[in-house]
């Protein structure tokens, strides 16, 4: 092993160029004042935390003065930064999934031909925005960052394209897999396409058909369910669809799950609180949820289920009303159900429900008409 040789001179004269530190009487390094510590990294301080359009690089420290919660850049896109808590903190801050609207939830059709739009910013009634192409029913809507899709019919076979940013009518932009008139899709969206999952038409079909949201044109077979089924709730999250209950000859209560990337058929993970059908669900960003239906007789049930775990459903609140046949569409913070077919009516009760914390649903506001079978769709 080889042995290095020190100059000691180095260190017992400060007034020489290549001198490093003066030792003190006992041959010991002296001790610096803090005062002299200048020019060190250290954290970017705020009385806030960090928000995913700071824009630091990545590995910046973020001391909160505030709550004194500490963070660290672990994704710098531009943006949608991630910052992730590495101390006792209470979460991380990181963008929201591209599926939770921020602005407005749409309905579509509904035994009429409208597109009403209702703020998420502000509660209150909804609006008559513009028109679908015909007046359908049993509809089911997918979302893209600039167009809601409002697919399916009892008599027609269409998909219905209508803008966000502008008030205007949808338009016929293709057709579904088989060609014929069908209803009762359970949808899901990845950020690029959106996926049907079991229909009616005539009878019931386990197919799974992608839409994409980028070009216009006709839906693909690319899977399967697990059974065939009708009117499920579909809800996502950033990587799977999940398609829960449906209609059988009786409703079920099974939670099915398919991933996004490789168009794989679905398996069964878990299991409603109870057999339910006629609904639609609402997607928060670690939960699932689905929002009452059709148990023999209509439901104000609220379903709750854990992306992460693939455990069943737990029962955490009520509709203002029981009800099938809803519109579901979400914001950041709270998913709703619109319309929907009481025993013997139809009625056009806006129902809102937090993601944040379980509890009943509020009545918030009214569509432009009553309706049932609407397509829902947010931005």
């Amino acid at each position: 092993m080889a042995i290095t040789k020190v100059d000691i001179s180095m260190y017992e004269d400060v007034s020489g160029a290549n001198n490093l530190v003066k030792l003190d009487a006992n041959a010991k390094i002296p001790a610096g004042a803090a005062t002299n510590l200048t020019n060190l990294p250290g954290p970017e301080k705020s009385s806030s935390d960090p928000t995913i359009s700071s824009n630091k690089t990545l590995g910046t420290q973020w001391l909160n003065t505030s709550s004194g919660e500490m963070y660290v850049c672990t994704d710098a896109t531009a943006g949608a930064n991630v910052w992730t808590n590495v101390g006792a903190g209470t979460g991380d801050v990181e963008p929201l999934p591209y599926y939770m609207g921020t602005t407005y939830g749409y309905t579509a059709g509904g035994e009429r031909n409208a597109i009403d739009r209702f703020s998420y910013t502000s509660d209150g009634n909804a609006t008559d925005w513009a028109d679908i192409v015909g007046t359908y029913t049993h509809m089911t809507g997918c979302s893209s960052a600039t167009n809601g899709y409002a697919i399916g019919d009892s008599v027609v076979d269409i998909i219905n394209k209508f803008p966000f940013a502008s008030q205007t009518n949808a338009t016929d932009i293709g057709n579904l897999v088989s060609g014929s008139n069908q209803y009762g899709h359970a949808s899901s969206d990845s950020e690029t396409h959106g996926y049907l999952s079991g229909h009616r038409d005539g009878t019931l079909t386990n197919v799974i058909q992608k839409l994409s949201l980028s070009t216009d044109g006709n839906t693909t077979d690319v899977a399967n369910l697990i059974t065939t089924v009708a009117m499920a709730a579909g809800t996502e999250s950033t990587t799977y669809g999940y398609v829960a209950g449906g209609l059988p000859s009786g409703s079920v209560n099974t939670i099915q799950k398919f991933q996004f990337a490789t168009d794989g058929d679905a398996t069964d993970v878990a299991d409603l609180t109870a057999a339910l059908g006629q609904m639609q669900g609402c997607s928060g960003k670690d939960y699932g949820y689905t929002a009452g239906g059709n148990t023999g007789s209509v439901s104000d049930i609220i379903n709750k289920y854990v992306y992460a775990s693939d455990s069943n459903a737990t029962d955490v609140g009520n509709l203002t009303v029981a009800r099938k046949k809803t519109a579901g569409t979400q914001s950041t913070a709270s998913g709703y159900a619109a319309g929907g077919y009481l025993a013997s009516s139809k009625t056009n009760v806006i129902d809102k429900f937090s993601f944040t914390s379980d509890g009943d649903a509020t009545d918030v506001g009214d569509a432009s008409t009553t309706c049932y079978g609407a397509a829902g769709c947010q931005t």
